[in-house]
C-alpha cells in the first residue's frame, strides 16, 4: 500500500501557506521566523490556530484566526500545479496495481478542490484526512488508522512525504518511507536523505524507461 501527502508532495502548495503566514503576520506587524514555521508547519489547521495565538499572544479565537486564513488563501488550491512527474507516477502505479491513499493534513475544503481540478482523486482507493480524525501526521497513530482504514499491513505500506516530521511518524509505525523533496523545507533535506529510506528531488527519478515500440 502506498500513502501519499498532498501538500508539498503531490502539489506545489507550500508556498500558498507561506504567502498566506507572511501576510497574516505582518497585518499585526510580527516578522515571519522560522521558530513560527516549525509550529504551523505539516500541522492540522486547528493545532496551528492555537500555536498561533499562543505563540503571537493574540487576542482573536482560533475560529477568527482561521477563518482569516481561509480568506487569505481563497481559491488559491484551484490554481496549484501537480509537482514534475507527479501524474506519470500515479499512473504508472495503477498501471502495475498498486494500493494507493491519501494522507493529508490539508484543509479538507482545499483538498477536494485540488483533486477535483487536477484529476487525480481517481488514483486513491481512500483519502484519509488528519483534520477529521483529529490526529498529526507525525503521530504513528495516524498511520495506523490509514492502515486499518485501508485493510492493510503496516509493516507493506510504503509512505511519500516531504516532512520529516510525518516521516518519523510512518517510521514509528512500522512503515517504509520515501522522502520527497520540497524547496520550501530546505533545512530538513540533509536529515531526511539520513533518515528515510530513500530520499527524491523529483517523482520523475521513479518513472520507469518508456519501452521500445
Amino acid at each position: 500500500m502506498f500513502f501519499f501527502d498532498l501538500d508539498g508532495t503531490l502539489i506545489d502548495s507550500n508556498g500558498v501557506w507561506k504567502d498566506v503566514d507572511r501576510t497574516f503576520l505582518a497585518r499585526r506587524g510580527l516578522p515571519y521566523t522560522h521558530a513560527y514555521y516549525e509550529g504551523v508547519a505539516h500541522v492540522i489547521f486547528p493545532v496551528a490556530a492555537r500555536f498561533t495565538k499562543e505563540f503571537c499572544h493574540l487576542t482573536e479565537s482560533c475560529e477568527e484566526i482561521m477563518a482569516e486564513w481561509m480568506d487569505l488563501a481563497q481559491d488559491a488550491y484551484a490554481h496549484v500545479a501537480l509537482k514534475p512527474g507527479v501524474r506519470a507516477y500515479l499512473k504508472q502505479c495503477k498501471a502495475e496495481g498498486r494500493r494507493m491513499a491519501l494522507v493529508t493534513s490539508s484543509v479538507p475544503v482545499h483538498c477536494r478542490t485540488a483533486l477535483s481540478n487536477l484529476k487525480i482523486e481517481k488514483y486513491f482507493e481512500q483519502v484519509v484526512l488528519a483534520h477529521d480524525l483529529g490526529l498529526e501526521k507525525k503521530e504513528p497513530e495516524i498511520w495506523l488508522k490509514a492502515a486499518e482504514i485501508c485493510g492493510a499491513d503496516p509493516a507493506g505500506c510504503t509512505v511519500f512525504d516531504d516532512s520529516l516530521a510525518a516521516c518519523k511518524g510512518a517510521k514509528a509505525a512500522g512503515m517504509r518511507v520515501v522522502g520527497v523533496h520540497d524547496a520550501y523545507f530546505n533545512r530538513e533535506e540533509q536529515e531526511m536523505r539520513t533518515f528515510c529510506d530513500v530520499y527524491i528531488q523529483s517523482f520523475e527519478e521513479l518513472l520507469c524507461p518508456a519501452k521500445d515500440q
